[in-house]
């Protein structure tokens, strides 16, 4: 029965559906099947029944087919029917395999006509059915019913579609006889995808309904809308039939008996019905596996070559194996301090191009962030000359002081120095807080082994803390060594005798800190020698409100002496240039619809910066390039407004009514204390980061290098510490699935004989009724 040979190619590529069904892949591979199409009630469901010998189709008017039905049909001695959702359960009452039909359908889909693209597979086996593998898919239909969409139509024709455009399905198009064929649902969506003709099989059903004195001898002979592989014509019970519980058997007699019996169709009997449309598509899917075997083999090659690799530590994988576990730890903590060291160093492989992070982001702590944490603490003018003048009073006691107290600059810089203790507290936690970020990003490749990952992270994590607490008490010291002894004769403080140069050439008292008027000198005169020197540049949105034409992005360049916007980077279309004299930066709630972060730029004078505006806001789509921006800011003489309490009304009276001699000492003073925080502030930027990396990232290296493996040792036992998770078990026991299935599929199409029997394609025929159907 069939075609010689069949027993070796079809059931290989059922073997391969199910080995591929079975581990949820796909291995992107097009395996050769039939495709059943038409409208509905075409006689679909009758022919896949008459093949298989048994009722075991849902029944019913409208849509019945909701689902892609995978029928595979195996030449067997026993007869029994198996679903790939039910492992295991033979089902051998063909009516409970209807019912599970129905059931899985309603699953999917709901009770009401709901369709789905999932499809079901069924395997059959029986004495009385040649290998086959069909796809039973829902009939084209135009109306919806019940809770189907609107456009049920277009949907069951795109599930079509998924089906039958691959080059490996045949396509057996069902028309029933007594339907005018040009206007064949499943013959033009045929034609759509096999124009050619070289895949598709005509089936005429109900050639029994036909009126009396009518055939359709033309088109079953191929002279009527001729198509390429021609067409069969079957004869299916009835309706009357079905209900009536017809056997099949008694049914496929009858179709016999019909072709024999009928004038139109006698002499053509032996290429009628189900038993040789049976045995024609058993041969056509012959034909097409062996030609697709050349490229299923190239594809099934491809995929074993790119399996190859991955699947080489699993050949011979024991997971027990004590030997493999040392290994396995070995390996994985050696290559943890090497992506350790690589994140924070920096390395040009495998670069993260999303965002900062690892030793870049410690990199912006120490010359960003840090730099302007110092300048925001020491910028409360007032309140530093009113903390002078009591020093001043308070170290005279009832005397007048003719001379300027040594005592009260002490006190005032002491104070200063100890403020410095805050800033650089909150930048050694944010430095904490990106190591930790850091030693995470690096255990995710430890994945595949839970308890020396948690372990791992616990151990350098609490290191990294110990670390955290000696690296504060250091830089403590360093604030206490300083606060020990004011060292007056450094060689950039400027003493009494440099005070009068200090005044700027406006007679403004000087700045603060950073925005010392040395360094406002020194930057001057560095400005006489070196061209303006462009700072940054980049995007930056201006807040405007809707009247005035609402919020837009500008192209900016910060230099040493001004800002200014462009249109574009083109930098061809200036919009505004602002001199940066005066200039100094505030923080800006953001709206609250706006998204972006905002900070201010105001003129100390009162003076409009832009336009009409007092302020402009510029925004930036995160806090941390608000923070750079501010940074850059900082590099130009651009410092932060330092939030001022207007103590006027409550403060006494006698500290704004200085005599002249008060005021002069206070201004000499301020200016000492000035130049001596600018010092300090220098040496304290210089050590922090250095303090920082001595104590704790170089000595969180230095243990992860040598002292790790020690620790994870003494922390437990080594087979629960590499005990695999069970992802990972599941993810090698699935890939080593697939690749003995994809061996296998190889050894058995590199053994497969040529006894199988091939039939060459018919000619073309003339196919242009079917344009013009179209």
């Amino acid at each position: 029965m069939g075609n010689r040979g069949m027993e070796d190619l079809i059931p290989l590529i059922n073997k391969l559906q199910d080995a591929f069904s079975s581990i949820g892949q796909s291995c992107n591979l097009d395996l050769p099947q039939i495709a059943v199409v038409g409208g509905q009630s075409a006689g679909k469901s009758s022919v896949l029944e008459n093949f298989v010998g048994r009722d075991f189709l849902p029944r019913g008017s409208g849509i019945v087919t909701r689902r892609p039905l995978i029928l595979q049909l195996c030449f067997n001695k026993a007869e029994y029917a198996e679903f790939l959702h039910c492992k295991g359960r033979k089902f051998v009452d063909f009516e409970e395999v209807r019912a599970e039909i129905e059931a899985e359908t309603d699953r999917i889909t709901g009770s009401n006509k709901g369709i789905s693209p999932i499809p079901i597979n069924l395997r059959v086996y029986s004495p009385n059915v040649l290998n086959l593998t069909l796809i039973d898919l829902p009939g084209m239909t135009k109306v919806a019913v019940g809770d189907q969409p609107l456009d049920i139509e277009h949907q069951i024709r795109d599930m079509l579609l998924q089906f039958i455009t691959k080059e490996s399905c045949l396509i057996l198009a069902v028309t029933p006889a007594n339907q005018d064929l040009a206007n064949s649902d499943a013959l033009k969506i045929a034609k759509e995808v096999d124009p050619q003709g070289l895949r598709t099989i005509g089936v005429i059903t109900k050639l029994d309904l036909m009126d009396e004195g009518t055939d359709a001898k033309d088109i079953l002979e191929n002279k009527l809308l001729p198509l390429r592989r021609g067409y069969i014509g079957v004869v299916n019970r009835s309706q009357k039939d079905i209900d009536g519980r017809k056997d099949i058997r008694a049914a496929l007699a009858a179709e016999r008996k019909f072709f024999l019996s009928h004038p139109g169709y006698r002499h053509m009997a032996e290429r009628m019905g189900t038993p040789h449309l049976q045995k024609q598509l058993n041969q056509q899917l012959t034909n097409h596996i062996r030609d697709t075997l050349p490229g299923l083999r190239s594809k099934l090659q491809s995929q074993v070559l790119s399996l190859e690799k991955e699947v080489e530590e699993y050949k011979n994988f024991r997971p027990d194996d004590p030997t493999r576990k040392t290994k396995a730890l070995l390996q994985m903590v050696q290559q943890f301090g090497v992506d350790f060291e690589k994140r924070i160093e920096g390395s040009g492989d495998q670069v993260d191009t999303a965002e900062l992070s690892g030793g870049a982001k410690i990199n912006r702590i120490f010359h960003e962030r840090f730099p302007f944490e110092l300048v925001k603490i020491v910028f409360d003018e007032k309140e530093l000359r009113r903390e002078i003048s009591h020093a001043i009073k308070n170290v005279h006691g009832v005397r007048t002081g003719l001379f300027t107290p040594d005592l009260a600059f002490e006190a005032i810089v002491k104070k200063q120095i100890i403020k410095l203790k805050e800033p650089c507290i909150k930048c050694i936690d944010l430095v904490i807080q990106e190591l930790i970020n850091t030693v995470r990003q690096c255990t995710n490749k430890l994945g595949s082994y839970p308890r020396l990952r948690e372990e791992t992270e616990r151990i350098v994590t609490t290191y990294v803390r110990e670390r955290e607490g000696k690296t504060k008490d250091q830089v403590m010291l360093l604030i206490d060594i300083e606060l020990s002894y004011i060292n007056t004769n450094h060689e950039d403080f400027i003493g009494f005798a440099n005070l009068d140069f200090r005044r700027h050439d406006d007679g403004s008292p000087p700045g603060y800190g950073n925005n010392s008027a040395q360094q406002r000198n020194t930057h001057q005169n560095k400005k006489r020698a070196i061209p303006n020197q462009v700072i940054r540049k980049g995007w930056l949105t201006i807040n405007i409100s809707i009247m005035k034409g609402g919020s837009k992005e500008y192209w900016f360049i910060l230099t040493a002496e001004s800002l200014s916007w462009y249109k574009d980077e083109e930098e061809k279309e200036k919009k505004y240039m602002l001199p940066l004299d005066n200039l100094k930066l505030r923080d800006v709630e953001k709206g609250f619809m706006s998204t972006k972060h905002v900070f201010g730029v105001f003129n100390t004078e009162s003076r409009n910066v832009y336009k009409d505006l007092r302020q402009i806001e510029l925004a930036c789509d995160t806090q941390e390039d608000v923070d750079s921006w501010k940074a850059s800011f900082l590099r130009a003489g651009v410092y932060p407004e330092k939030d001022q309490v207007d103590t006027e009304d409550t403060a006494p009276s006698e500290t704004f009514s200085m005599d002249p001699q008060l005021e002069r000492q206070v201004e000499t003073i301020r200016n000492l204390v000035d130049s001596y925080i600018g010092i300090v502030n220098k040496s304290i930027r210089d050590l922090m980061p250095k303090t920082i990396m001595h104590l704790m990232i170089n000595s969180a290296k230095d243990f992860i290098h040598s002292e790790l493996l020690a620790y994870l040792y003494s922390s437990g036992d080594q087979n629960s510490l590499m005990e695999e998770s069970a992802d990972q078990a599941q993810r090698r026991d699935e890939m080593l699935r697939m690749y003995h299935a994809l061996k296998e599929a190889l050894h058995i199409i590199g053994d497969i004989t040529t006894t199988t029997v091939t039939v060459p394609v018919p000619p073309p025929v003339n196919d242009s009724w079917m344009q013009e159907a179209r």
